[in-house]
């Protein structure tokens, strides 16, 4: 049996411990917690539940924030429905009830803390209490505050504890047939934004739009890293060319939306580059 066999039928085992018992995924509608969903999902349907028993018993919850492009709550959706399982969707305002308006290095734990407070809760009101969330095992070798934050509550990661890495994650979604196994991550908003910086939502809805205008022209992963008045952006190396094939529109849109400056970062995409000096 091979390292990734070994991994999946570990994550397998865990799983139906889960399902049986009924559980909610924090679902982001990524690929990690997709994963995690349908093999909830499917492990219930193997143990000789209906599709309306398996409803009823596993959830896929949803937080409704500003801080992720309003879009995502509609692909969530599409892809729970895809999958088969019942999906709540609950709102939350992190920069009033989370403290993370000036941006501190703690923000993903603050954050962290108040989304899956808010889950518990809707746990206790359903009868359910195994909340699962994505985790891979890369996650834990890089700068996660909210990790803290999710083992303090109790929630639990199969993916990360499986040992999973974010490769292998999106291996098996492709062979579950997933339609998000090559989707990119989009982590919030925030995280576009240097610590210390103020948020504002009206400064977070303009760098949702201007990656979303950057993806318009075909590119896979961005990040429009935000210093002031200064707009980085971030690319895959690979993509460089597409990017300055659309160079002058880019530059034009970005600067409609109040950016003086327009850079492209030559180090290209990278996660978590706002983490320099604080790791």
């Amino acid at each position: 049996m091979t390292e990734y066999e070994e991994k999946k039928r570990k994550l397998k085992e865990r799983i139906q411990v889960y399902a049986g018992e009924g559980c909610i995924v924090a679902f982001s509608g990524g690929v990690d917690s997709s994963l995690l969903l349908k093999l909830v999902c499917e492990t219930a349907g193997r143990q000789g539940r209906s599709l309306s028993d398996i409803s009823s018993r596993i959830y896929a919850v949803t937080m409704q924030t500003r801080l992720h492009p309003v879009c995502e709550i509609e692909h969530a959706r599409k892809v729970a429905e895809e999958i088969g399982a019942a999906h709540l969707v609950i709102p939350v305002d992190e920069l009033e009830e989370a403290g993370i308006r000036q941006n501190p290095p703690e923000r993903c734990y603050l954050c962290k803390k108040q989304l899956f407070t808010k889950i518990l809760h809707k746990a206790e009101e359903l009868g359910v209490w195994n909340i699962l969330e994505g985790t891979n095992g890369d996650d834990l070798h890089v700068y996660r505050p909210g990790l803290r934050a999710i083992r303090e509550l109790g929630v639990i990661s199969p993916l990360a504890e499986a040992g999973f890495t974010k490769e292998e994650v999106r291996r098996l979604a492709e062979e579950y047939g997933l339609s998000v196994s090559g989707r990119p991550s989009t982590p919030c908003l925030a995280t576009r934004f240097p610590y210390g910086a103020s948020l504002s939502y009206e400064e977070i809805q303009k760098v949702g739009q201007g990656e979303a205008y950057l993806k318009g022209f075909g590119l896979y992963n961005v990040r429009l890293r935000i210093h002031g008045d200064i707009a980085r952006i971030e690319v895959d190396p690979d993509d460089f060319p597409i990017f300055m094939r659309y160079r002058r529109e880019a530059v034009s849109y970005l600067k409609s939306l109040g950016y003086h400056y327009i850079t492209l970062d030559l180090e290209g995409f990278r996660s978590g580059s706002m983490d320099v000096g604080i790791v």
